[in-house]
């Protein structure tokens, strides 16, 4: 029999309505409320027929957005809530690291922690002591084990709850996400460790948001969405396929942000006069603007669009893109510049440029237009930037100045920092030997 077999699971948690909860024991027998104040109004599903086997030795890991349902799989396969309907059948030691400190008693030492979490997990008091010493090693909490673990950083529950977790020598290993608090140095060793589990044929699954680490210790992946299996095998296959999921959905909410901003740029252009137009936010009880100009020459609906000329505010590094504004004036001009600004959430000037940089000269314009700027290759670091654009006479006049108004991201798979990506080529002696990881 596989250790893990999960048969049509279903998981229903009760919700109550706040409107109908009792002031006091009194007041609901006076009112006849108590058993309809006790009922739950609605119940929510949070698994919706889960189907699913691991094999001996497999390491699965389960993704998928907050509220899929992962963590309440995992819980019904360490037994501590129980399926509404269907079946989980688990065979062997199981040792779960869940939530971050759960079985731990706050009051009392690192140490007599130890031993309370091991007689839960089957362990008898002389097993404990044999292996004592190597949980607090591994733990690297020698200084502190004989601490309340109250005192404790989450690093190091988390520390001691891995510990414990692997020095039962359970057949199968349940992890969720803990790994994410835990102190750089140690998650590697986790991560050794969990490796060396696979070798010795033990049945790991795993739940976590770090993509790269999932891909790297899975034999398979199952893919959870709203209750359901959405999609199950090779972890490349799977994480590319929610990746892509991810990246269309944040793309949508991309979308959705920039035209409420445009939108708001709008209103407050038409409620300020035509002479002078501000737009401006609180930022810490402070009126700061953030579009501001004659409006001599106006700008309006400013857009990011993809290679393929879709609207699109989430860019590769690498990725080309274009940033594309319409313009419109009220009567002939003959000196204006259109320009561009990249600003990191720092406030740090990333890039800038304008037209007369670009060594244009202004010739005339008047009533609508259009101008774009093609960018082949931002060469930014992953994160969060500003975008601002402007028009304005040669020296410095504003005809209309929009001001951190709009924000892109740009995702990278390597985890450099700063501003730009400069290319780069490392070289080394031969007494110095190093491995390419590989990359998705």
């Amino acid at each position: 029999m596989n250790p893990v077999i999960v048969k049509n699971v279903e998981k229903y948690y009760k919700k109550y309505s706040n409107k109908h909860k009792f002031l006091t024991l009194k007041s609901a027998l006076v009112n006849r409320t108590l058993f309809s104040d006790l009922k739950a109004h609605e119940k929510f599903q949070a698994l919706k027929g889960l189907s699913f086997e691991v094999k001996k030795g497999e390491t699965i890991s389960l993704i998928g957005e907050n509220g899929s349902g992962k963590s309440t799989m995992l819980k019904l396969l360490a037994g501590i809530s129980k399926p509404t309907k269907g079946e989980v059948i688990t065979d062997g030691r199981i040792s779960a690291l869940i939530e971050l400190g759960a079985g731990f008693h706050p009051e009392i030492s690192g140490r007599e922690n130890i031993f309370i979490n091991g007689i839960i997990l089957g362990l008898t008091k002389k097993k404990i002591e044999e292996k004592l010493d190597d949980i607090i090693k591994f733990a690297e909490l020698e200084e502190f084990i004989d601490n309340p673990v109250k005192s404790y950083s989450s690093g190091m529950y988390m520390r001691l709850g891995f510990s414990i977790a692997i020095n039962v020598d359970p057949d199968i290993l349940l992890i969720d996400e803990v790994l994410a608090v835990g102190d750089a140095s140690f998650v590697p060793k986790c991560l050794d460790k969990i490796n060396e589990f696979k070798r010795n044929g033990k049945t790991i699954i795993f739940v976590s948001h770090d993509l790269s680490t999932v891909e790297r210790i899975s034999d398979k992946v199952i893919w959870i969405k709203e209750g359901l299996i959405h999609k199950h095998g090779y972890p490349k296959e799977v994480v590319d396929s929610y990746l892509e999921f991810i990246g269309k959905k944040d793309a949508e909410k991309a979308i959705e942000k920039h035209s409420e901003q445009v939108e708001k740029s709008k209103e407050d252009t038409n409620n300020s006069s035509d002479e002078n137009v501000e737009a401006k936010e609180e930022e810490s009880g402070i009126k700061v603007a953030k579009r501001w100009g004659s409006k001599e020459i106006s700008i309006d609906n400013v857009k990011m669009l993809d290679k393929n000329e879709k609207e699109q505010y989430i860019f590769e590094s690498n990725e080309p893109f274009t940033i594309e504004f319409k313009v419109k004036s009220k009567k002939p001009q003959k000196d204006f510049i259109f320009g561009i600004g990249i600003f990191n959430p720092d406030g740090a000037l990333c890039y800038g440029t304008n037209t007369d940089i670009e060594d244009f000269v202004s010739n005339t314009f008047t009533g609508e237009g259009t101008v774009r700027i093609d960018i082949p290759d931002a060469n930014l670091v992953n994160g969060k930037y500003f975008l601002n654009v402007a028009v304005h006479k040669w020296d410095g006049y504003p005809f209309d100045y929009h001001h951190f108004l709009y924000t892109f991201n740009i995702t990278s798979k390597y985890r450099d920092f700063g501003i730009t990506r400069i290319k780069t080529k490392w070289g080394f002696s031969d007494s110095i030997k190093l491995n390419k990881k590989k990359r998705r």
